[in-house]
């Protein structure tokens, strides 16, 4: 695998805090030309450095202004497999982590409101078989959403 130099966490530094920042401002920041930059970024984009692109969309402008994470427990870790999928046809489902600890998924959704998130859990994320027990947890705010931190490489 190739490596990350310098100049890759510069340019990562920059485009993680401003996707849309045009390449001939990141060359500028950096010293070089924007067909550099370009290559480096797209190097990174095919080494998966760097993964994804694109606008964040404000849940709530849309309507869904309750955001939950819910502790999902299993009959069995390894029913993970069939359970997954399932949370995938529920399309307010944007995150689902397997995890350590005391439930087997963490889930991250947006509802409505409550009464949205309450048919949420009793008439689909309940429904799944498989799924034992669930505990929800409501997020009164975000006070904190940004990137990794691009420590400087060791060269």
């Amino acid at each position: 695998m190739e490596k990350v130099d310098k100049l890759d966490r510069q340019i990562l530094n920059i485009i993680s805090k401003n996707a849309r920042i045009p390449f001939k401002d990141v060359a500028e920041d950096c010293g070089v030309s924007r067909a550099a930059i370009h290559q480096r970024v797209q190097r990174m984009v095919d080494m998966n450095v760097i993964v994804g692109s694109g606008y964040h969309i404000n849940p709530k402008i849309l309507g869904y202004n309750t955001c939950t994470y819910i502790g999902v427990k299993l009959e069995r870790g390894s029913m993970y497999k069939d359970v997954v999928p399932e949370f995938e046809k529920i399309p307010e489902v944007v995150e689902c982590h397997f995890t350590t600890g005391p439930y087997t998924l963490l889930i991250k959704l947006y509802a409505r409101d409550n009464e949205h998130l309450m048919e949420l859990l009793n008439s689909k994320i309940q429904e799944i078989d498989g799924v034992t027990a669930t505990e929800t947890l409501i997020s009164l705010r975000q006070s904190i959403k940004r990137e990794i931190p691009i420590i400087p490489s060791e060269e």
